[in-house]
């Protein structure tokens, strides 16, 4: 199942850094002239696209190592940390990478208080699910930009646009698959100015917001997650010039092929390690009731000078009296109680059986 939404994740990167272009408002006027120049990304050659001369590049294809990240849930799908930067780097695009969360109040293990905020499920961090707009101020700004101060959003939108695209994917998905697909999604812009080491900058940020609902199990992730920032004044001047670096994007055909191959191979290990994380939960939660139904059954039993044998002959568990060191029955379900180890109801002349056996306490 997983290595279906992995292929989604490649086709869904190969179009994502498109989506500013299409979403920007250009303004009108007069531009000076800008020499572009065609720049393949240096780690895989996985794409190539134009930046103008003078400007640098910075990243590009990254993968995650499942040992150093403590599971495989990052190391499915390539990631893209890829930036664009004019060479005074005041200007900059800058594609960010998904990554797959876990809210573990929706798993067994967290609901026992086994996955605190901040700690690692599977090689995913565990955080609480967010809205796309909480996403790119809590999470994307304030950890890119520590020291801004002056914070001002100065325009919040929802993206309705990328909501639909995404459910219209999700609906072909759900046509290839049996298993019912209960996904959501929220995206959403912000753009904030701010004054970072004594300078103002406008800033525009752009994410998707992806719960996989209950198939996923707490698991969800950022898309399509994108930002440029501009001097204050200069931002409506350079917006023509970011999309056309957006929408000059082209992946390579023979590295997309091999992603798709290898996502489905590591998709497939994913898969097996997520079904035994789910295995484990099962079994702890099923030992944390066994435990509580013992407790509450030990309380019973103390309460009411009771305990429970097991029948030697039909093995059931039987409820007799505490109050004596040993029970023996026989096969009429006769019983005898003593606090004389050393008795034996068979041996005794009175009772005249000889098919008494001892009915012992049932294991805990």
């Amino acid at each position: 199942m997983r290595r279906f939404f992995a292929i989604v994740l490649t086709f869904i990167m190969s179009c994502s850094f498109e989506l500013l272009a299409i979403e920007s408002k250009k303004k009108s006027g007069d531009y000076k002239t800008v020499i572009f120049e065609r720049v393949t990304e240096r780690n895989e050659k996985a794409f190539s696209i134009l930046v103008p001369k003078g400007w640098i590049t910075e990243g590009g294809i990254i993968r995650i190592n499942p040992l150093e990240q403590g599971g495989p849930a990052q190391s499915i799908a390539a990631k893209v940390d890829f930036s664009v930067k004019r060479k005074t780097e005041d200007v900059v695009l800058h594609w960010l990478p998904e990554i797959l969360f876990c809210d573990a109040s929706k798993t067994i293990a967290g609901q026992m208080g086994l996955f605190p905020v901040g700690s690692n499920y599977n090689g995913m961090p565990v955080y609480p699910l967010m809205s796309a707009g909480d996403f790119l101020m809590q999470f994307i700004f304030a950890q890119l930009h520590p020291q801004a101060t002056d914070v001002q959003i100065t325009e919040q939108r929802k993206s309705t646009k990328l909501i639909d695209r995404y459910q219209k994917q999700l609906a072909q998905l759900q046509s290839m698959v049996q298993i019912p697909l209960d996904f959501s999604y929220d995206a959403a812009t912000l753009t904030i100015t701010y004054q970072e080491d004594g300078k103002q900058f406008k800033e525009r940020l752009i994410t998707v917001i992806e719960d996989m609902g209950q198939i996923g199990a707490g698991m969800w992730s950022n898309k399509e997650t994108f930002l440029f920032r501009t001097p204050l004044g200069e931002f409506d001047d350079i917006e023509p010039t970011i999309s056309v670096i957006q929408g000059s994007i082209k992946v390579s055909p023979e590295w997309l092929s091999g992603e798709i191959k290898g996502q489905i191979e590591r998709g497939e290990i994913a898969l097996k390690t997520q079904r035994y994380i789910q295995d484990v939960d099962r079994q702890i939660l099923e030992n944390r009731q066994k435990t509580n139904a013992e407790i509450r059954n030990e309380m019973f039993l103390t309460l009411t000078g009771q305990e429970e044998y097991v029948n030697p002959y039909t093995k059931e568990v039987e409820l007799g009296s505490n109050e004596w060191k040993r029970r023996w029955i026989n096969g009429n379900g006769d019983i005898v109680y003593t606090n004389d180890l050393n008795y034996n109801p068979n041996q005794d002349d009175l009772l005249k059986r000889t098919d008494f056996k001892i009915s012992e306490v049932r294991p805990r």
